[in-house]
């Protein structure tokens, strides 16, 4: 099913739009990166959904759960774990070794952690202005996430 150019430039124009200047994410606790990222990712997502075809809301929130989720998360993360810098990979480690006072409800501890590194990284990307490299990263990742589930 793949990503293509146009869902991109969709997601990277909100993202514009929203105007973030800058941001020394490095002072910013992992749970806030990742509270940020959360956000950032699901919208992204949604952006691409909504983008590949007219559905009900329904249809939508189904396809989106299929991104949006521990599981999927830490797939995501292991897809472009390789390409990732030394302070990406600091990023996710900070998100992941963060102390949650939430408890995961359909994932594994371990999912559920990886997944808050994933969300952290995301919201380190939004926060630093990489908006780009956050998408170009995510769209190899989501293309290659769906070529194994088919």
């Amino acid at each position: 099913m793949g990503v293509d150019r146009t869902e991109i430039n969709a997601a990277s124009a909100i993202l514009a739009k929203a105007g973030i200047a800058d941001c020394d994410a490095s002072k910013l606790s992992p749970l806030t990166l990742a509270y940020v990222g959360d956000c950032v990712y699901e919208i992204i997502i949604r952006t691409i959904v909504v983008g590949r075809a007219e559905h009900t809301v329904n249809t939508l929130h189904k396809h989106t759960c299929r991104y949006v989720n521990a599981a999927a998360q830490r797939q995501l993360l292991t897809i472009m774990s390789e390409q990732l810098t030394e302070a990406e990979q600091s990023v996710v480690r900070r998100g992941r070794n963060a102390k949650s006072h939430s408890v995961a409800k359909h994932a594994s501890v371990s999912d559920y952690r990886l997944a808050t590194g994933f969300e952290a990284l995301c919201g380190y990307w939004y926060l630093t202005g990489q908006e780009e490299r956050m998408l170009s990263l995510l769209a190899d990742a989501i293309r290659r996430f769906d070529e194994t589930e088919q």
